[in-house]
Formats: structure tokens, sequence, C-alpha cells
């Protein structure tokens, strides 16, 4: 069973990754370069070029990698594995760690999905509502100001829309349009 911990899982899918055939040239080229121009604190320029060095052999590239990275903490494992699956995606799929864990999920997998929920749970009802009480605060900010004065057709508009609203906005409006209606 794996850790809990990126670098556990690491630990325990090092020699899978590193076996021949399993991540090529060109994959290992583009892992480097995304954690090195994402997260230039994980790998450094110099780093990338010594782990993307054409003289050395890409299973020796890797395994060092991987070591560096265990090196710098599971935040850098971490980063490695969404590089993997951003670039691999059926190898990722495949890791033996991947196989272990059974309805294990992990804290930051199990804050994404909350916070997916939490975003996700209002419908474009909801965005209506809110981007119509905005648009209508607007109007009254445009029309309240005391040097303009409103025409017969924004008084109509106004009195309609105090229908759609509670007690309390209601006599908030009709009072506007009294006001409004005695001044001119």
């Amino acid at each position: 069973m794996s850790g809990n911990s990126y670098s556990d899982r690491l630990q325990e899918d090092t020699p899978y990754l590193t076996s021949n055939g399993r991540l090529n040239e060109h994959l290992v080229d583009k892992i480097v370069l995304q954690l090195n121009r994402v997260y230039p604190q994980i790998l450094s320029n110099k780093e990338a070029e010594q782990f993307r060095n054409p003289k050395t052999l890409v299973r020796k590239r890797l395994s060092d990698l991987l070591k560096h990275l265990k090196s710098k903490g599971d935040l850098a494992c971490q980063e490695f594995y969404r590089a993997l699956r951003n670039n691999a995606d059926k190898i990722y799929a495949t890791l033996p760690s991947r196989k272990n864990m059974t309805n294990i999920s992990s804290p930051v997998e199990i804050i994404s999905n909350q916070e997916k929920i939490i975003l996700n749970d209002r419908g474009p009802v909801f965005f209506l509502a809110c981007f119509s009480v905005a648009a209508g605060l607007a109007f009254l900010m445009y029309y309240n100001n005391s040097d303009l004065k409103p025409t017969g057709a924004s008084k109509k508009v106004l009195g309609f829309s105090a229908f759609g609203f509670g007690r309390h906005i209601k006599n908030i409006l009709i009072s506007y349009l009294d006001e409004v209606s005695l001044n001119n």
C-alpha cells in the first residue's frame, strides 16, 4: 500500500517510471521544462539543463530527476505528478501507486472537489438574479443624480420593477417615485 505523501508515492513509482521504454526523451524533456517554467523554485535553469543533457542516457536523467525531486520535498513530487499527468496521461493512469490506492483521495483532491461543489451549487438563475439586482442598482444610481430629471418612461420602468422585489425594496422604490413626481 502506498503512503499518504507524494514522496512515498514517487518512491514506489520510481522503478516503474525508470524501466526501459516507459518515458521517452521527449516526455522527460517536456516534464523538465514544465517543472522549470511553472515552478523555478523546484527546478532551476541550471538543474533543468542538467536533466535535459542529450549526452546522458534518458534513464539516468530520469533517475537523477526523481532523486532530486524527492530531496526537494512533497510539493516538488506533487508537481512532478501533475506534469506527468499533463504530458503522459496513459502512463500516469497506470502507475503502481495509483493502482494501489483504493477509495483513498489525497487532501488536495478532496479540497478541489469541495471547491467545485461550492462554486457550482448555484445555477444560472442565481447568476441572473444577482446580475438583475446589480443592473437595477446601477439604474437607480444613474437616475438618482439630482441634476438629471427622469423622464416619464423611466418612472414607469421603476414603478413596474417594484413588483418583483420584497416589501422593503418596494417601499423604497415607490417613495423614490413619489419624491421624483413631486419635484416635477
